[in-house]
């Protein structure tokens, strides 16, 4: 008999990592007692303009470099290795068969909850998975414990909030800030500006 693992999904473009999608993983990981927490970088997402943005092997390597010092980190490169669009019902229903021991726990920006009705198969993903959201600033308590409320009697999802500090930082603020020569030291680890520094990345970009 194996053993259950609590796993966490970190799923994103990762244009590029930053440390606000650190902290909101290190925080689910500690307060959920998960096992491991996953970075599955997008390979083809469907609501992405894909122009300008580095390719999936690029944003693989800043993901890398960015969870190098944490040993419950590990990349998953389950999305960016598929040619075809790639969907959080799909991938989930795919790690699930490949780990029927694992309780996955899927990791999101609590921005996102307001949106996930129209994801496709909002129903499928709730089956899959626990959903922990990290709230932003902006959203209030009473207007994000409604929105739970509602997708728990729409389609069971079991949403948790994540306790987090405040870290209000996006991959669009970076590139941004790069495009306009101001810093992003602290924003994002010191090991994926070397690397964004040295391949100019971002420069001349606006991919989102």
């Amino acid at each position: 008999m194996f053993e259950r693992k609590k796993i966490g999904i970190m799923g994103g473009s990762f244009n590029p990592i930053h440390n606000g999608h650190l902290i909101m993983a290190e925080n689910a990981r500690i307060q959920y007692n998960l096992d491991k927490v996953w970075f599955m970088p997008n390979g083809n997402p469907p609501h992405k303009d894909l122009s300008g943005m580095p390719d999936g092997e690029t944003r693989c390597r800043m993901t890398l470099l960015a969870i190098s010092d944490n040993p419950y980190f590990e990349l998953s490169r389950h999305e960016i290795d598929k040619k075809e669009v790639s969907y959080t019902y799909a991938s989930l229903g795919s790690l699930k068969k490949k780990h029927p021991n694992v309780d996955f726990y899927y990791i999101m920006g609590g921005d996102s909850v307001y949106n996930f009705k129209h994801w496709v198969h909002p129903e499928i993903i709730a089956g899959l998975c626990t959903i922990l959201a990290a709230p932003r600033e902006e959203i209030h308590d009473d207007k994000l414990k409604a929105a739970v409320k509602e997708l728990w009697d729409k389609y069971r999802a079991d949403i948790r909030i994540i306790d987090i500090p405040s870290f209000d930082v996006s991959s669009f603020l970076i590139r941004e800030r790069i495009q306009t020569n101001l810093p992003i030291k602290y924003l994002v680890p010191a090991k994926v500006e070397q690397y964004i520094r040295e391949n100019k990345l971002y420069e001349n970009r606006t991919g989102e």
